[in-house]
């Protein structure tokens, strides 16, 4: 007998997976951000020369490549130190309230939404100057996940309601 999916149940799924995906990212940015207490600017413009250099001999005004240069030239220690505390808070911060959700922790709902707002408000801000395509897609994300936790919240609290009522 084949089970037909109803509309709460893709709901669940859809906000199953979204946890799963954030918390995957939560959990890349923390290890992303462990990774560069080790990448100093001096190491990571190494790097760049190692990678760089032979395009750059055949072809001086490579775009790509000379951005690479550029953006190694422009990470201090004060950017690594900042890029090590974003990453590593951001993450954590994510993967917390990731975890409270999972457990369906009913107070971590509201607190979700307001978390995924603050997120969203602070890419917003950084698209701003960077224009990076990578932030439009997590602030998606992030609106994916307020809907999403809203409905979820609205189901669990309906539920634990009609179960305390009986």
């Amino acid at each position: 007998m084949k089970k037909k999916f109803s509309g709460k149940r893709l709901l669940d799924i859809g906000f199953d997976i979204g946890l799963l995906l954030k918390g995957l990212f939560a959990l890349g940015e923390i290890l992303c951000g462990v990774a560069l207490v080790f990448l100093t600017p001096d190491k990571l413009n190494q790097m760049i020369s190692w990678i760089t250099a032979g395009k750059l001999a055949e072809e001086p005004n490579d775009w790509l490549m000379n951005h690479i240069v550029l953006l190694g030239q422009s990470f201090t220690v004060g950017s690594q130190h900042f890029a090590i505390f974003y990453l590593v808070s951001h993450g954590i911060i994510k993967l917390t309230v990731i975890i409270l959700l999972w457990k369906k922790q009913l107070w971590a709902y509201p607190l979700s939404v307001l978390v995924f707002i603050g997120f969203i408000v602070y890419q917003m801000i950084h698209f701003a100057s960077s224009h990076s395509i990578m932030l439009l897609l997590l602030t998606v994300l992030d609106m994916i996940m307020i809907v999403l936790t809203i409905l979820e919240y609205r189901k669990i609290k309906a539920e634990r309601h009609n179960g305390s009522s009986l």
